[in-house]
């Protein structure tokens, strides 16, 4: 895979961190987007074996315009975009349904979804228009685009409309050979699953610990899901801790 072009959003920490130090390691010249400058820039320090330094953009997913600037600077500088991991998200805390501010139900999605979407959309006119034709994007899910967690529904409703957005796309992009898919992940270690292992509130009422894996296995199962030939994809792939409780959850 050395050499394809890489827009990685949410870069600046978590699991797009991740993924970008896996894709750098694989010889990728990767894109980084996220909202604070000063981050990417640790994310870039990080990326050793990157095929040249790793180009930073400060980015905000909900703004259409920065959206734009981010593609317009990895086309001016790379000349095409191969592949999207269409990361970033906003967890908007956890609130009862009949309490939540809509305000902060409204910031939920307009990062997780109508981000994910206008990265999308971005990476469509791109990838359609470049010769060769085509790329792949894949879009970070969760294992709440399945199974909520309590008092989650604004990140829910979000995670749920991001899979409607992966098999639009993924319907969509065929006539331009672009490969839609969506990863689903489940207790990956960030700063946001820092307090599972003390606990985390269950359907029944339960505070159970649950166990967390390393972010790294998610930068190989991007890289996995990108090594296929554009003429297959991975269209739903959930990796999770093997002792999760997401099968049979609730």
């Amino acid at each position: 895979m050395t050499g394809r072009i890489a827009v990685i959003t949410g870069a600046g920490s978590g699991i797009g961190r991740a993924v970008a130090i896996t894709l750098a390691g694989k010889g990728y010249r990767l894109v980084l987007a996220g909202r604070r400058a000063d981050a990417l820039d640790e994310t870039a320090a990080l990326c050793a074996g990157a095929a040249e330094a790793p180009l930073c953009v400060p980015t905000n997913v909900a703004d259409a315009g920065s959206v734009k600037a981010l593609f317009d600077a990895a086309v001016a500088s790379h000349g095409r975009v191969d592949l999207l991991f269409n990361n970033a998200g906003l967890n908007g805390g956890r609130f009862h349904i009949e309490d939540m501010d809509i305000a902060a139900f409204r910031e939920v999605v307009d990062v997780n979804l109508t981000g994910a979407f206008l990265c999308m959309q971005a990476a469509f006119r791109v990838m359609k228009d470049q010769s060769p034709q085509g790329g792949r994007i894949i879009n970070n899910g969760s294992i709440s685009a399945y199974s909520p967690r309590p008092d989650t529904v604004a990140y829910c409703a979000s995670k749920h409309g991001v899979s409607g957005l992966t098999k639009a796309g993924s319907l969509e992009g065929r006539r331009y050979d672009i490969a839609v898919g969506q990863i689903d992940i489940g207790n990956a270690q960030s700063g946001f699953s820092d307090s599972f292992a003390r606990g985390v509130p269950q359907a029944d009422g339960r505070m159970v610990p649950e166990p967390v894996m390393s972010a790294s296995l998610v930068g190989d199962a991007i890289a996995y899901m990108d090594s296929l030939p554009i003429d297959a994809n991975v269209f739903e792939l959930t990796v999770m801790p093997s002792k999760m409780p997401f099968v049979g959850r609730g």
